[in-house]
């Protein structure tokens, strides 16, 4: 005969259950539980913060693979945006944001660039970066010998704050893993990092630009590089070397070769 749960305990294990759809987990396999809990012994279940592996005494196991060994990453892409709707999951949702601003660029990119949030150009347009900074990372796109459209693009979080202000942690958590669903199904070699905001929130690190950058981190098995975001290059463009230094060591690493300088 099934057990029988009770209403506290159906909602706990249903928010359990959404948080790892978000994370991009969908299937579960329901096993016998061990251990009979009296209704007055059981404690909530707490909401974790990041993708954890079921302990023992949970009611399910967890499989990542059909999300991710989609073989059309196009389709899983799609997936994830209706997904994510019209997302009033956070407060941005009701500080003047226009539109949600997904990502773009191929499915298939060895590349993937990073940012922080949208702008106000992003935010009209609904596509990352094609505001004034984003003409400089198309730039320096082209200078590493591809096209904008042979990498993908996106941001930690899909709303612009408003203001342009820095995202909030908890705006982040909640929306970094739409994400790392879009890195799941992209599969990218190389990852970059634009600017603080996103080499910290990816990285878990809180150090400066000047300790982040110029090294190779590991994350989740793709290769990580740290970078300034074309935005404060546009206000210090005396650091642009600096980040052709960083793109240099993803060219080689790539195996990319940068164009010929044509004639002036």
């Amino acid at each position: 005969m099934p057990p029988t749960f009770d209403p506290q305990l159906k909602r706990a294990l249903a928010d359990r259950i959404r948080y790892y759809n978000e994370l991009g987990i969908y299937d579960f396999y329901r096993r016998e539980a061990t251990i009979q809990i009296q209704p007055e012994e059981r404690e909530p279940l707490p909401r974790p913060k990041a993708a954890v592996v079921a302990p023992k005494e949970e009611l399910f196991e967890i499989s990542t693979a059909p999300q991710s060994a989609l073989a059309d990453p196009a389709q899983g892409l799609r997936a994830i945006r209706e997904d994510i709707g019209d997302c009033t999951r956070c407060r941005l949702a009701k500080q003047g944001r226009k539109q949600i601003v997904f990502g773009v660029g191929s499915p298939r990119a060895d590349l993937m660039f990073i940012g922080e949030a949208p702008g106000a150009d992003e935010d009209q347009q609904g596509e990352p970066f094609v505001g004034r900074a984003g003409q400089l990372l198309n730039n320096m796109i082209k200078a590493m010998g591809l096209r904008r459209e042979d990498v993908y693009i996106a941001n930690i979080i899909k709303c612009r704050p408003p203001g342009n202000r820095t995202p909030e942690r908890d705006e982040c958590e909640t929306c970094s893993p739409f994400l790392m669903r879009q890195i799941a199904i992209i599969q990218p070699k190389v990852l970059v990092a634009l600017g603080a905001v996103a080499a910290k929130t990816l990285l878990a690190i809180n150090a400066p630009m000047s300790e982040l950058r110029g090294k190779w981190y590991d994350f989740r098995g793709t290769k990580l590089a740290v970078t300034y975001h074309p935005a404060f290059l546009l206000r210090d463009p005396r650091q642009k070397k600096e980040a052709w230094k960083d793109l240099q060591m993803v060219m080689k690493d790539l195996g990319l070769v940068a164009p010929p300088k044509s004639p002036e």
